[in-house]
């Protein structure tokens, strides 16, 4: 179906932070397909981990017991807020897991009134209808309706407008800490830990959506560590599978008392290829000194783009982000930035808020930086008006 504007471009092959497409051209990957690739592509870790299993078992379902499944949930869970896990196919069926799990511990816990879910200006979730519901943006919902009255929407970072949202039906806060989609627009530790505080005194579960920006991407393993606060329930994809198809659901025993034998369920989610793989994501991301070395990466990388920014005002605004989550607010159309970009031979992805996103597999060197300011300096030297 015709609904992606695809660029004429087809990639053959991959190796490290680099693609090759048909023609042998070799692109640097800062888009790392919308934050999916974390060790860039052909990883040879993740390729042996695939191919072990695919080997020896592909799918059973989940009529039985997968230990691939376990062994996942069990490491999430000891190294996040978690005391439980849905496996999910992808970023959006997280989510959707997520929201059902909101109303059913409200339900379960007296309260069937409370469906509602505050969500937030220039947030994405997916694609679903019930996530262009929660979202409300014309370019989604148009010729979608009737759509699910489900969500309240406020302004991004703005605490009051939170607390004067909440009302007698209301059963959650879903925020993305950084939102990715709408801009590189990170919430402050301050709304955060605001936010926080808003559940516990007036009986809501506080839900992140971490898909595009966990699994390391900003230098912790998850971005609320970096507000000193926990969530009761939280969905996550892209970089778990580090290419391959996977998301998960987590919550607190608390929040998913409703989660009973039938109240949810999946085909696919969870299959022993994608947990093999989300497996060999964690021997990597865990492995001692790994995030700290992110960290200092993206600060090399932020200062780098800091100096570009400087050098070319007619083109760019500002750096936005945090850890490999970062934006560039563009003065030119960033459409126009993003295709001079990929014709000087990198990839970045757009955004709103006229913003480009650079999304660099979390492997990336002082060599990539590099080249990356090379093609900026380049382009915005094209594009200057």
């Amino acid at each position: 179906m015709p609904v992606y504007a695809r660029a004429d471009v087809a990639f053959e092959r991959g190796e490290g932070p680099y693609l090759f497409d048909t023609e042998g051209r070799r692109y640097l990957d800062f888009a790392s397909g919308i934050a999916v690739t974390a060790f860039g592509h052909a990883h040879p870790y993740l390729i042996a981990a695939l191919e072990a299993q695919a080997r020896k078992l592909w799918h059973t379902s989940n009529l039985f017991r997968v230990s691939g499944q376990e062994s996942l949930a069990a490491r999430l869970i000891e190294h996040t807020f978690a005391d439980t896990v849905f496996f999910t196919n992808s970023g959006v069926e997280a989510w959707e897991c997520g929201t059902k799990l909101v109303r059913k511990y409200q339900y379960e816990s007296g309260h069937p009134e409370r469906t509602r879910i505050i969500t937030f200006e220039g947030a994405f979730h997916g694609r679903t209808m019930t996530a262009i519901a929660a979202t409300k943006q014309e370019k989604m919902v148009k010729g979608f309706g009737p759509l699910i009255d489900a969500f309240d929407q406020v302004p991004f970072n703005d605490l009051e407008a939170v607390r004067a949202a909440i009302g007698p039906n209301t059963a959650a806060i879903c925020v993305e800490p950084i939102q990715g989609e709408g801009g590189i627009r990170p919430a402050t530790v301050e709304f955060m830990q605001g936010l926080r505080k808003l559940c516990d005194d007036n009986g809501l579960l506080l839900f992140l959506d971490e898909i595009q920006c966990g699994v390391g991407r900003t230098g912790k393993l998850f971005a609320y560590e970096s507000a000193g606060i926990t969530p009761d329930v939280m969905c996550i994809a892209k970089g778990i599978g580090g290419g391959f198809p996977i998301g998960a659901c987590l919550a607190t025993e608390k929040a998913a008392l409703g989660m009973t034998i039938g109240t949810h369920g999946t085909t696919f989610g969870g299959n022993p290829l994608g947990t093999a793989v989300g497996n060999a994501v964690l021997d990597l991301m865990l492995a001692p000194g790994f995030l700290d070395g992110v960290q200092a990466i993206a600060a090399e990388l932020h200062a780098a783009l800091n100096g570009v920014v400087a050098r070319h005002r007619a083109v760019l605004a500002e750096v936005r982000g945090v850890g490999l989550l970062l934006g560039l607010k563009s003065v030119v159309p960033n459409g126009d930035l993003v295709q001079a970009l990929r014709r000087n031979g990198m990839l970045v992805v757009g955004a709103a808020d006229n913003v480009i996103r650079l999304l660099p597999p979390l492997i990336i060197t002082r060599t990539q930086i590099d080249e990356a300011v090379a093609i900026l300096d380049r382009t915005c030297a094209e594009l200057v008006p």
